[in-house]
């Protein structure tokens, strides 16, 4: 969630008169951590830099070098076996940093691929400094790039190209209003709004490999924009209430896929605060996109609405479906769905409304590593007319008084996911954010932080966490069908170098703090990106935000990538043979990418390639 997200929901809460979450702003987390500054003990930041590592200790990547592959060696006389393509993790790490640039190992290569306000639809013109109108602006990328997905394309070398589905979270409102504009849902403009709504949603765009560098294929029949003026259909059962259709999604924030090929961009709002005429309840889903264009985008309303971050999800071997999601609220709870039906490997369009049908659970964390899903269906578990919602207790040493909620149908329980899961007894975590399911089906999740904790539980075991965790559990027989599951603590985030117990962590290796984006790659290979507080006080002892491998056995740290200054590091996906790593970089506020493209726009959100100057898989 960009910090962004925290002042439009605020804007939006103060506007419907509901009661401030103590931890929910950004602003509170750093107030909680009274972090000091301090000098890194691997050296300072900024110009001393090179000076106290040298030169060629790693690369600053601005946008050159070759991303050409090495050439073979001559052939040896006589076939010979190609050597076998390792994977194993060799990169050397780089230091923590400061810096209008993006920080990358030696013998890696960075590349600006998609920046907010470059073209997507055929014909569009791009943002060159110039202002444009709605029409315009529907045209480019949108904004605060976020999570995304890559997919192959039939008749194209996966390696090669393929299609990007891109959220934007949030818009880059420099590229599109006058300097000094602030935008205000209450006077703006009809055009206001509808430039305002253009800038989030997802852009899915086709690229391709050409000459050793990346780039989006122009006027691609598959590129498009779906924004917050675009019309979605409604599907599940919710639709009834919500309506058929609803105009608009926002606040895209992370994302997940289906094993059918469709792309889930999940909302991280419950209500549309750049439209407020629009009613709340159109908001807060998961929306399927299909990015070959075969199906309509829908709002799935069975996964529930509340603050959806991203989604995974596990198939057993009868084709059994799970997916996996998260609340990104200070605080929040882990859901998981399974569907009534079967996922139909052999015929994609039956899957089309797999999603509208099935059972949504909440996760409940306890104490002794075991944990149940417990089921959020009308009737059960106390989700019944004069339910009594405890609201967030963690959030305060005297609890809340309980508010009486009605769940009289399936629709009633799903539009008020969040007091569902709080009524039927699921955990309170720490700003659940994403999720990722591995090869080995061990399932990893974020907490970010919660600096307005203050009743603790084994799975959030951090008063004011200020710095965050990662769990990770395994579903009891290895099923997605499990009604229960083992989870262990996997690392608190935080510093040993910091005074607070709170605050200190246990990483071993490269700390950091705040873990956000998260994915265990097709090879096993756990990758964390972080959304940490930009201010002084966090970055003297973590630097920028940045990206991380982290080993599953040893727990070890190291730190893969560091970000340009004011960033959040979010959003990864990859090729096949994962020699191309797609990752975002959202809301810059120096001059980046400007400074490595060569022009003077102002700082945007934009999706990179990182690669290795001899072509192998990127980490190894």
């Amino acid at each position: 969630m960009s910090h962004l997200t925290d002042k439009y929901r605020a804007a939006s809460r103060a506007r419907n008169q509901l009661p401030d979450v103590p931890g929910q702003m950004m602003e509170d987390v750093l107030g909680q951590a009274q972090l000091q500054r301090r000098t890194l003990l691997r050296g300072s930041f900024g110009a001393t830099f090179a000076a106290a590592f040298g030169g060629s200790a790693l690369l600053s990547a601005c946008g050159g070098g070759s991303d050409d592959v090495a050439a073979a060696p001559a052939p040896a006389p006589g076939p010979a076996p190609a050597p076998a393509v390792s994977y194993d993790v060799t990169f050397k790490g780089i230091p923590a940093m400061v810096g209008d640039q993006v920080f990358i190992p030696e013998g890696y290569t960075m590349d600006v691929l998609f920046a907010a306000g470059d073209p997507v639809v055929a014909g569009a013109a791009a943002y060159t400094g110039t202002l444009l109108d709605s029409a315009g602006y529907e045209k480019v990328s949108g904004g605060n790039h976020d999570g995304m997905h890559f997919y192959p394309l039939a008749g194209v070398d996966p390696n090669k190209g393929g299609l990007l589905a891109i959220n934007h979270e949030a818009p880059d409102v420099q590229i599109l209003f006058p300097a000094g504009f602030t935008y205000n849902a209450g006077t703006a403009t009809a055009e206001q709004k509808k430039i305002a709504l253009s800038a989030v949603g997802v852009s899915v765009i086709e690229v391709e490999l050409a000459s050793g560098k990346w780039a989006v294929k122009a006027n691609s029949p598959y590129n498009k924009r779906y924004s917050g003026n675009t019309v979605y259909n409604v599907g599940g059962p919710a639709a009834g209430v919500v309506g058929p259709t609803v105009v608009g999604t926002l606040n895209n924030c992370a994302s997940g896929r289906t094993p059918w090929g469709t792309y889930l961009t999940c909302e991280e709002t419950t209500d549309n605060y750049l439209d407020p005429t629009q009613p709340a309840n159109g908001y807060g889903w998961v929306v399927e996109i299909d990015p070959q264009g075969s199906f309509a985008a829908t709002k799935r309303t069975a996964l529930g609405r509340f603050d959806h971050e991203n989604t995974d999800y596990m198939v057993d071997a009868d084709n059994s479906l799970a997916i996996y999601m998260g609340d990104d609220s200070t605080p929040g709870c882990v859901y998981k769905f399974v569907p009534s039906g079967k996922y139909n490997p052999a015929d994609r369009a039956a899957n089309q409304n797999l999603l509208d049908a099935g059972t949504l659970y909440a996760a409940k964390f306890n104490a002794d590593g075991t944990g149940q899903w417990i089921e959020l269906t009308q009737g059960k578990n106390g989700l019944v007319v004069g339910a009594q919602d405890p609201g967030n207790f963690t959030q305060s040493a005297v609890p809340p008084a309980p508010v009486t909620v009605d769940f009289a149908t399936q629709a009633d329980v799903l539009l008020n996911t969040k007091s569902a899961a709080r009524v039927a007894g699921a955990t309170l975590m720490d700003r659940p954010e994403w999720v990722s399911v591995g090869p080995d089906r061990k399932i990893y999740f974020t907490f970010t932080n919660n600096g307005g904790r203050q009743v603790t539980d084994a799975a959030n075991p951090r008063v004011t966490n200020s710095h965050g965790h990662i769990i990770r559990w395994t579903e009891d027989g290895d099923t997605a069908k499990a009604t229960s599951f083992k989870w262990e603590m996997f690392l608190l985030a935080g510093d040993p170098r910091l005074t607070a117990a709170n605050l200190k962590g246990n990483i071993n290796g490269d700390t950091f703090s705040s873990p956000d984006g998260l994915g265990v790659d097709p090879k096993g290979r756990l990758w964390v990106q972080t959304d940490a507080s930009t201010s002084a006080t966090t970055t003297n002892t973590f630097g920028n935000n940045a990206m991380y491998y982290v080993d599953q056995a040893t727990k070890e740290s190291t730190r893969f990538l560091v970000g340009p200054n004011g960033c959040e590091i979010t959003g990864l996906t990859y090729t096949p043979d994962l020699t191309t790593f797609f990752i975002n970089i959202q809301h810059p506020t120096g001059t980046w990418p400007s400074n490595v493209q060569g022009n003077a726009l102002p700082p945007r959100s934009a999706t990179i390639v990182v690669r290795r100057t001899d072509g192998k898989p990127v980490g190894a």
